[in-house]
């Protein structure tokens, strides 16, 4: 068992700080402005939740939507609400025992609440970059993120954009640790927002 709570807390206030005139604004994910990186944000707290709970259905049977205009006025205060649903829900030691399922694919729960602890270190440290923001996390959450992705998609086994991360990107083998969790996601560590967003 890992607690979310502070990732969860982290990506919660990094939420209710964007501002409604950055939601089209750029993030390190391509394809996604930050309308729908909140979107997503918005869907996998749900399904995580769901994958703790193992209320299996339509949560998570498939992927995070990621749709900056579907957000709804309430965003600001239903997503930080559910980050902290999802955090609630992993302290209960029977979310990490079995099977359950998260985004299609059926899987153990240890593995899902480690899956769900990446998605919001990951996308903690886009919002933050698209946002301007500092961002920093506990040595040892980042080393389970980086176990999990190494796991779970291997580096040498990409092909580009066809599985759950792009290729990854070069990183020296003395970069700090988060830099070299992002650069195994396929992120640019060293991405900032274009001039003028």
């Amino acid at each position: 068992m890992m607690d979310l709570q502070p990732a969860a807390r982290q990506l919660a206030e990094l939420v209710n700080e964007v501002p409604d005139n950055h939601l089209t604004a750029p993030t390190p994910c391509e394809q996604m402005t930050m309308g729908d990186l909140v979107h997503h944000i918005d869907g996998l707290a749900r399904a995580f939740t769901a994958a703790a709970t193992k209320d299996l259905g339509p949560e998570t049977s498939r992927a995070p939507l990621s749709d900056g205009s579907q957000l709804g006025g309430d965003w600001r205060s239903r997503i930080p609400d559910q980050l902290e649903a999802l955090a609630e829900a992993w302290r209960n030691p029977a979310a990490w025992d079995g099977m359950t399922q998260a985004g299609g694919a059926d899987l153990p729960g240890e593995m899902a609440g480690k899956v769900a602890l990446d998605e919001l270190v990951v996308h903690g440290w886009d919002l933050a970059l698209a946002s301007g923001r500092a961002y920093d996390i506990d040595r040892q959450t980042i080393e389970a993120c980086l176990e999990l992705v190494a796991v779970l998609s291997p580096p040498e086994q990409r092909t580009g954009g066809d599985g759950l991360f792009e290729r990854a990107v070069g990183m020296p083998a003395d970069a700090p640790l988060l830099d070299r969790l992002i650069a195994l996601t396929g992120r640019d560590p060293t991405w900032t927002p274009p001039t003028g967003s």
